[in-house]
């Protein structure tokens, strides 16, 4: 059956979006342990793959089964729009014991046998001791998995608040809705908002509002069923996560590299989704400095339109870049 979100009055004026590394980190794991889920992650799989088997996973892995319940304790709605992962796993490290208790109990009887195995026997004879251990866990998983790529990771999911965010002003929550992903559905006469996703679970808002949260990692599934006291929450697949791996400059055709400069136009074709200067620069692999130069250039050339968001300035193509950036032929190319 489908999740119910009902809304209150007061709760369509509290939508909002957050982003969360301690969820991407969680869900990375996740996703090395679902062939599922792995398609579009293989450049991504392949780099880390070293350093994955370098940390021992198996004890979260423990805590995702197929199908149920897994602690919302270890991956809770983001605390903030935007948290650092340290903040978040710090405040991780503060949860009650008592409530650690029964999501360990709830996570382990979804999956036959996982109680008897010296990891369950251990989450369940001493959570408070356990929570700490796998907050450790889950801190060496970011490090290996993650941070290095996390700059690129940001960019995406800032370009995804911000599509939407203009999406939600301009249509207002109902389309919204419709377009974040074909899971959801709005019921107007009774203001709920169903998610076709396994399980039951119904909650009131309560004038709590909704967090959507953009992931990477989650594709290609929504996410939700977050009981009190967290914030009620939805995950969803972000935008562009099909080129996400893809070097720029493997998008980038000859011709317009000879028009522009190879550096240049490789900023212009990396532009599938609005992004940073800093996001940029750690995706080509160029100093900050040059691709704020490039950036300058192309926006007072009309390909690039710029606006601020949170404390950066997001750049994204203007309909000549875009006509520049995906329709130039390359006649080098047979």
């Amino acid at each position: 059956m489908p999740y119910h979100l009902h809304f209150g009055e007061a709760d369509p004026l509290r939508i909002r979006f957050a982003i969360s590394p301690l969820w991407e980190t969680h869900c990375a794991v996740r996703v090395l342990a679902r062939p599922r889920q792995q398609g579009y992650h293989l450049p991504w799989l392949r780099r880390i793959a070293e350093a994955a088997r370098g940390v021992d996973l198996a004890p979260l892995h423990l805590l995702m089964p197929l199908r149920g319940h897994s602690p919302d304790f270890l991956y809770p709605p983001p605390i903030r729009p935007a948290a650092d992962f340290h903040e978040e796993i710090d405040a991780l490290r503060t949860t009650d014991p008592v409530l650690a208790a029964d999501d360990f109990a709830r996570a382990l009887a979804e999956t036959p046998g996982a109680a008897d195995t010296a990891h369950g026997r251990r989450m369940l004879a001493d959570p408070a001791d356990s929570l700490h251990w796998l907050a450790d866990l889950l801190e060496r998983a970011w490090e290996a998995l993650i941070a290095p790529d996390w700059p690129r990771l940001r960019a995406l999911l800032e370009a995804d608040v911000a599509y939407h965010s203009r999406r939600l002003a301009e249509g207002g929550l109902e389309r919204l809705l419709a377009e974040l992903h074909p899971a959801f559905g709005w019921a107007e006469e009774t203001a709920t908002l169903t998610v076709d996703y396994h399980g039951e679970h119904v909650r009131a808002l309560d004038g709590q509002g909704l967090v959507l949260m953009p992931s990477v990692f989650t594709w290609p599934d929504v996410v939700s069923g977050f009981d009190p006291p967290w914030q009620p929450t939805v995950a969803y697949p972000a935008r562009g996560i099909g080129g996400l791996w893809t070097e720029a400059r493997e998008r980038t055709p000859d011709a317009l590299a000879r028009l522009l400069g190879r550096a240049r136009a490789d900023v212009l074709c990396a532009l599938d989704e609005p992004a940073g200067t800093s996001a940029l620069a750690h995706r080509l692999g160029l100093a900050a400095s040059s691709v704020s130069a490039h950036l300058s250039v192309l926006r007072a050339a009309g390909l690039l339109t710029s606006r601020r968001y949170g404390h950066q300035v997001l750049y994204e193509r203007t309909p000549l870049g875009i006509a520049l950036a995906v329709s130039q032929p390359d006649a080098d190319r047979p």
